[in-house]
């Protein structure tokens, strides 16, 4: 299915949770409204004509200090969710997406999709110790790559990196 035919039928079953296909900046992409992510992500893997298999990946991305952001993109961090349809005999893939989710950096709520595709749970965790997303719903969000006691979140671009850690200079 034509990635165009996948909006249409996102739109037509979540018409306030979609917004427009994205198709001129890189990576073709489907925003998809955070507080609807878990329904949306269901219907993908569910509905038999999409079956939305396989989670390759969840990415974040701090869009802080990007030169030409908008004052409300600088305040935002982004998840971005790429997805197959492939058939498991052969490995052929029938179609592919990328979802963006956009959430305010004080709020960075998003609903967690690790119930539905399995391969979520650790790039969640991933996520949630380097960017500070909070995956609502993750069976265990602690710290992956961190110390449990580390203070912050590594990859936000206003992270301030400490000068000592359990009395170990860092400078």
């Amino acid at each position: 299915m034509e990635l165009k035919q996948i909006h249409e039928l996102l739109q037509q079953k979540f018409p306030t949770a979609i917004g427009p296909l994205i198709e001129d900046q890189g990576q073709p992409h489907i925003p998809v409204e955070a507080l609807t992510l878990d329904m949306v992500a269901d219907f993908l893997k569910d509905d038999p004509e999409l079956d939305f298999n396989y989670l390759t990946c969840v990415s974040t991305v701090d869009l802080l200090k990007l030169s030409g952001a908008s004052d409300e993109e600088k305040q935002t961090l982004l998840v971005i969710y790429h997805l197959e349809s492939f058939e498991p005999e052969t490995g052929n893939i029938r179609h592919e997406i990328e979802l963006r989710v956009t959430v305010p950096r004080d709020k960075p709520d998003v609903p967690s999709v690790s119930r539905i595709w399995q391969t979520a749970d650790w790039h969640e965790r991933e996520g949630y110790d380097l960017m500070g997303i909070n995956f609502v719903g993750h069976p265990d969000l602690r710290r992956i790559l961190t110390d449990d006691d580390w203070t912050g979140h590594p990859l936000r671009k206003d992270y301030v990196f400490p000068t000592e850690y359990r009395g170990i200079d860092l400078t």
